[in-house]
């Protein structure tokens, strides 16, 4: 049996399991879904919306939640998918 192979499987479903990879997907995700936010848990708390992750086979959805900014006037930058020439990319979302 040939290791090489099992091993890129392995590691390339290790990578999309942590979301640490960058992967262009066809076809684009589906429409946002939209949900009622309610209150922060407590003073300072941002709230970061959901988006349409991937797994590696389908798109799945990330649930929105609070949380607390790492730093003060941190401000929030949402995921978004961005249409590339090769298909679609996931920006994830991030403190700026």
């Amino acid at each position: 049996m040939n290791i090489k192979p099992v091993f890129l499987i392995l590691s390339l479903m290790a990578c999309v399991a942590l979301s640490g990879c960058y992967a262009y997907v066809r076809p684009g995700p589906p429409p946002p879904r939209y949900a009622v936010i309610g209150f922060a848990p407590s003073q300072g708390y941002v709230w970061t919306d959901g988006y349409w992750g991937w797994n590696g086979a389908a798109y799945v959805w990330v649930p929105g939640r609070w949380v607390y900014p790492p730093r003060p006037r941190a401000v929030w930058v949402p995921a978004h998918w961005a249409r590339r020439p090769r298909g679609w990319l996931l920006v994830r979302g991030h403190w700026r």
